[in-house]
């Protein structure tokens, strides 16, 4: 069973009437039927093909016109199981009993639903979107992990269940799944897509986020979802690229320095500029102010389910949570100002280096064998606390064929400019 199209190739037969929506949901449908016992992304449903085709055909009716139909017509959409969706329980990845966690949609869902998108599946999450991981098993190699915690989505995309899936990153879970799975991932400036309708794990750097087969589906799916939009003409010229040196890169594995330093090698033969810089010279403080504020925010977002629940939390949730308990408020405070320092020294740092966009390995190596761990998210923490947009592009592989990826970081709300460059990325890696 053939993938299904990636996103710009089924918006273009959806709403040209090329293809009709319930042939290309069918072919979703059918194949998940036939991956999904192997790599289990999708959280189990009864009923889906019933409720899908029923959506489907719905939607069909009421745009029969292909010059009327909305912008994501009948596209399938993969939505991470923290996000809550009308007529569909939330389960988080937990124990907890879903009428616990309910709650409305938010803005992300009602934007893709204005805009024609049908909800294909609720994706397997970590629970909580922290370290305790689901059964999803990486679809290029199922005895590896696809990542975390936006594990079922990165999964479902990767696999050819769906064009685009969303996904959730308060340290690394949109870029590094995006990575170890072979697909492109885009995390926004943060606040940019609006987190209401999503169970908090940190209030203060949560992001929502999202997966496609490749960069030409991303500006089309950001559009819908982004505050702000602007259309904007395609970049006359190549992006300087900064590489941040120093003991933040050395976080990587061998296997990903050594590969790293073959992509910019191949970047710059294909005629961009790229400038090595100093930067996160104190990466262990970032580090540790990161995971303070995420613990306390954890604590206080899950206060009363965890009094009530409590023993029915993973026990890597259960420490974050008791962890938090514990931070003071001098910390939280720190962490909260730290967000916005690294911000402005970042964009110091382009400023004085002629730096349009920042680059270097999406995760610390390949995806790890097993999956009782979703793989360390180090080398995307900065870019998430500072809530810069960044994009993982896929780059390479290891002689084993597993994916390695890049992440391109811009100015804080110039997500436009860094998806428009993905896509001269992502050419010249071929």
């Amino acid at each position: 069973m053939r993938h299904v199209e990636p996103l710009a190739e089924a918006v273009r037969a959806l709403r040209t009437g090329a293809r009709t929506p319930t042939e290309y949901v069918e072919r979703a449908l059918d194949r998940a039927a036939e991956i999904e016992p192997t790599i289990e992304s999708l959280v189990p449903e009864p009923d889906r093909r019933e409720r899908v085709l029923e959506t489907t055909t719905s939607l069909a009716e009421t745009s029969p016109d292909p010059a009327s139909r909305p912008p994501l017509f009948g596209v399938p959409v993969g939505v991470k199981d923290i996000v809550h969706v009308d007529g569909m329980e939330t389960r988080a990845g937990s124990a907890l009993p879903p009428e616990a966690l309910s709650g409305p949609e938010g803005p992300a869902i009602e934007r893709l639903r204005a805009a024609g998108a049908i909800v294909l599946a609720k994706t397997v999450t970590t629970e909580f979107a922290y370290f305790s991981p689901g059964p999803t098993r990486n679809p290029l190699d199922p005895e590896r992990t696809p990542g975390g915690s936006s594990s079922g989505s990165a999964a479902a995309v990767a696999a050819g269940l769906c064009p685009v899936a969303l996904g959730t990153q308060t340290v690394g879970s949109v870029i590094r799944p995006a990575a170890f799975c072979g697909v492109v991932g885009f995390k926004p400036t943060r606040d940019r897509i609006p987190t209401d309708g999503v169970i908090p794990l940190s209030r203060s750097v949560d992001h929502v986020g999202v997966f496609t087969q490749d960069t030409a589906g991303l500006p089309l799916v950001a559009a819908i979802l982004c505050d702000g939009w602007r259309t904007l003409p395609a970049p006359s010229g190549k992006p300087t690229l900064g590489v941040p040196t120093g003991p933040y890169l050395e976080q990587a594995s061998r296997v990903a320095l050594d590969a790293f330093d073959r992509h910019l090698d191949t970047l710059a033969a294909a005629g961009y500029e790229v400038v090595r810089v100093d930067a996160f010279e104190s990466i262990d403080g970032i580090n540790a102010r990161h995971n303070r504020l995420v613990a306390a925010d954890a604590a206080l977002a899950h206060d009363a389910w965890y009094r009530e629940y409590g023993d029915r939390y993973a026990p890597e949730t259960r420490e974050l949570i008791e962890t938090g308990h514990s931070v003071s408020a001098a910390d939280i405070a720190a962490g909260r100002r730290g967000r916005e320092d690294l911000r402005r020294r970042l964009t110091a740092l382009m400023d004085d280096h002629g730096i349009d966009c920042w680059i270097a390995p999406a995760a610390p190596g390949p995806a790890p064998r097993g999956i009782d761990s979703t793989g360390d998210p180090v080398m995307n923490l900065p870019w998430t606390h500072a809530g810069l947009p960044t994009v993982t592009v896929p780059a390479s592989r290891t002689d084993e064929g597993l994916p390695l990826g890049v992440q391109c970081a811009g100015r804080f709300g110039t997500d436009e400019d860094v998806i428009a460059w993905s896509h001269g990325i992502a050419a010249a890696f071929g």
